[in-house]
């Protein structure tokens, strides 16, 4: 049999292959090796050769927003991907080279491949795995073991690492300089005594008065979830990431992981980022107005040298279905922070309180035979 055909970083390509689903042969036996988590290897697991990962000259830079926006994304940009989507929960992911069937991680559900192609960002930066699924799953099944109030079939599940898949999830981040002028009024707080007699008191007011001015800020890499398949809640709380070790974008990082393809788009992701800017504009207005207390009336904001990354964060990932319900228990596979959602046993939780009010019981009519 001939070995399979290479591409010249050495990666074999199979039948309509997605960037992340290039498969890379073994340099000394030739088989498939994968990504070895905290290294910058691939290991291969038969003759146990590590295939490093050749450095990247390429450097990790901050894209235009507007120039994107306005050509729609440069082509050199831009890469062909080829994704499964799942009709349950709408994740867009990338399978193993030649596996047409397989379960979704975010949601559990089964999905078979019907690839859809289309042009969309290269993301050019990453952060590789640097946890094992050993190391992952050690702290899943720590976490479920402490629920009691966890069903049984729940602790059953968590008893195999084949639970927890190994996903990079897509990211944007965006830089912009900012100006904002902003009208207002600024609340000092006095004391005044009136009444007399018993009556006589003191009393807080507040003299208004009316401001404007402008604060200028600054704002670094504002980091916008670009999946809507994980709750956003227990996504955030995996922060923060380790930013400053981001290492650009090559394929065999992905080796032996799936991908999730971005579901918020560029200008989707900068609306959400303006967001969390205008939260923090807000803050530095008020305490550039000073006083008690402060009123916003108007503030316009300003946005330049606006600029972003695409990149891809690890994660391990256990979706559980439980009563026809997804709960899903994520890792950040940098730092081990692990967040999710919990099903409950409700038969648990109806046995801890009979068995609560019936040692009450037990106390009063201990207390009452002694009276």
């Amino acid at each position: 049999m001939n070995p399979p055909e290479t591409d010249s970083d050495g990666a074999a390509e199979t039948p309509a292959a997605s960037t992340a689903s290039k498969q890379f042969p073994c340099k000394q036996c030739g088989a498939k090796v994968d990504f070895t988590p905290g290294t910058e290897n691939l290991k291969c697991p038969y003759c146990g050769a590590e295939n490093e990962i050749p450095a990247s000259e390429e450097d990790i830079e901050e894209l235009d927003f507007e120039s994107a926006i306005a050509e729609a994304g440069a082509e050199e940009e831009q890469h062909e991907k080829l994704t499964v989507k799942c009709s349950a929960c709408a994740a867009e992911i990338s399978l193993e080279p030649n596996v047409t069937a397989s379960t979704c991680p975010f949601c559990g559900a089964n999905i078979v491949a019907e690839s859809v192609s289309t042009k969309a960002f290269k993301p050019k930066s990453l952060l590789p795995f640097k946890l094992s699924k050993q190391q992952a799953f050690e702290r899943f099944r720590d976490l479920v073991g402490k629920r009691w109030f966890a069903p049984n079939d729940l602790k059953q599940y968590a008893q195999t690492e084949q639970k927890l898949a190994g996903l990079y999830v897509p990211y944007w981040t965006y830089d912009s300089d900012t100006t904002s002028f902003y009208r207002g009024e600024r609340g000092d707080d006095y004391t005044v005594t009136v009444g007399s007699g018993k009556d006589r008191h003191t009393e807080t007011r507040t003299r208004w008065t009316s401001v404007s001015g402008t604060i200028w800020q600054n704002f670094d890499d504002i980091l916008i979830l670009a999946s809507r398949s994980l709750p956003e809640k227990y996504a955030e709380s995996l922060e923060p990431w380790d930013l400053e070790q981001l290492t650009p974008y090559r394929d065999e990082y992905l080796s032996g992981f799936r991908a999730e393809s971005y579901q918020v788009d560029l200008k989707e992701g900068f609306d959400e980022a303006r967001a969390i800017m205008d939260e923090a504009i807000r803050s530095a207005i008020n305490k550039d107005i000073g006083g008690d207390h402060q009123r916003i009336h108007s503030v316009k904001t300003q946005y330049d040298n606006i600029s972003f990354k695409h990149l891809l964060l690890p994660i391990w990932l256990s979706a559980y279905r439980y009563r026809d319900k997804v709960y899903r228990i994520l890792i950040n596979a940098r730092t081990g922070e692990v967040q999710g959602e919990r099903p409950y046993s409700w038969i648990k939780i109806t046995l801890t309180v009979l068995a609560a009010l019936a040692a009450i019981a037990a106390i009063v009519l201990i207390v009452q035979s002694k009276h």
